[in-house]
């Protein structure tokens, strides 16, 4: 394929990618439109919601200012004036990463990698703006600029991430780009760099290790009450359609229930709401938004609710451990235990910063009054998290490299035996 075809057919997989987003919420209130509405209602204000609900799953920030009767159907306080929906709902976020990848993948098999990602990250946002401007109007209305930068950034990084990763090719940076960049590389002295290499390893494994045991208690905690959750979704009434919706909708809310998991195993937990809690000392609700997946929410004190900061001390220990093996099996000499305790406290700052990003985004605000304030503290997890796991990190550093040692002595006793 020439260079046009290639750029052509990655905007056309950017395209692709935007109809799957704005799919997956235009589909099923396209149905409830025929079915529930009988075709009376304007179709555009379903996909001005179809693309408001895309927006905000991608981190735009919403402008609601809603009408005298909703206000009084509602009865929610503070609905009377003007407020902000700036609650992503993580799910669409992570799918446009994922489908990302993939685009970068197939740019990265062809002859003109960067001309094939820059046309699809191009097209994405030229698409983003056509979006943005189309859904506004006087009830809710998007953040013009988050519209156009935040979902194509979003897509970006997935690109980036796939051109990177590609098995079949390793593309190179434009030798504009790569020259200064290797010059600066170059200054760093070897240890160093692989001192912060094996920091941002163990430091993101951490990460990823607490997300997926939050994962599983995510998962273990819905069965346990899922008597709860179908009793929510009943009160609710809604019919078939309307749970269909209701259901996308919580899947996409999921990524952010895993970072909360996540937050409640660090120590602050969430606020569902000015004046809520959900931590591990127990757990202080009012009025909360009717999601039946909140029927999942842990209730009253836990008797044994600090248990569950172990798990980023022992991730980070396990973490630590593992990188320190693979340090001494790369290097002939033994390394230093001063270096090793600033490498485990460098994974703990890793960490600290993931997860405290991680909580940023999954926060926001929900609705009017109380709801401005849901998620968690992400400053608060992130120092938490760097205390927590750089601590854990810095003794397995030392650990690993004695146990290292003490296999390779046994290894040399076997062979000398023999």
């Amino acid at each position: 394929m020439n260079r046009i075809t290639t750029a052509l057919l990655a905007a056309l997989e950017a395209l692709i990618v935007v109809a799957i987003g704005v799919g997956i919420a235009l589909v099923p209130l396209t149905i409830l439109w025929g079915t529930h509405y009988g075709l009376g209602i304007d179709w555009f204000v379903f996909w001005r919601a179809a693309v408001d609900v895309w927006l905000l799953g991608n981190g735009v920030d919403l402008a609601v200012q809603l009408p005298i009767e909703t206000i009084s159907a509602l009865n929610l306080p503070g609905a009377e004036s003007p407020f902000s929906l700036t609650f992503a709902l993580l799910g669409f976020a992570l799918l446009a990463i994922l489908l990302g990848v993939r685009t970068g993948r197939r740019a990265a098999g062809t002859g003109y990698s960067f001309t094939a990602a820059g046309a699809a990250i191009l097209s994405y946002g030229l698409l983003a703006a056509l979006l943005t401007f189309s859904a506004g109007t006087a009830v809710v209305t998007p953040a013009a600029v988050q519209g156009v930068l935040l979902p194509t950034l979003i897509f970006a990084g997935g690109v980036l991430i796939g051109l990177a990763g590609a098995p079949r090719a390793a593309p190179s940076l434009p030798g504009w780009a790569s020259r200064p960049l290797g010059a600066q590389l170059r200054r760093i002295p070897a240890e160093v760099q692989s001192q912060l290499a094996a920091a941002l390893r163990g430091g993101t494994a951490a990460v990823a290790g607490i997300m997926i045991v939050s994962g599983l208690a995510v998962f273990v905690s819905v069965l346990a009450n899922f008597a709860t959750v179908i009793g929510l979704y009943e009160t609710l009434q809604a019919d078939v359609m309307g749970g269909i919706a209701l259901t996308i909708a919580q899947l996409a809310f999921i990524p952010n229930v895993v970072i909360w998991a996540a937050s409640w195993f660090v120590g602050p937990g969430i606020a569902l709401g000015a004046g809520s809690s959900v931590s591990p000392l127990g757990t202080t609700l009012d009025a909360v938004p009717g999601l039946p997946l909140f029927g999942a929410l842990p209730h009253g004190t836990l008797e044994f609710g600090f248990l569950g900061l172990l798990v980023p001390v022992l991730v980070g220990f396990v973490s630590a451990v593992l990188v320190r093996q693979s340090l001494d099996k790369r290097a002939n000499a033994p390394h230093g235990s001063a270096r090793m305790l600033i490498t485990g406290a460098l994974m703990g700052v890793v960490a600290g910063i993931l997860l405290g990003l991680l909580s940023w985004w999954s926060a926001g605000a929900m609705g009017p009054g109380r709801l401005t304030e849901v998620g968690p503290n992400p400053l608060l997890v992130g120092a938490l998290t760097t205390v927590e796991v750089g601590v854990a990190a810095a003794l397995g550093m030392l650990v690993g490299g004695r146990r290292a040692r003490s296999t390779d002595s046994r290894t040399e006793e076997v062979s000398t035996k023999r």
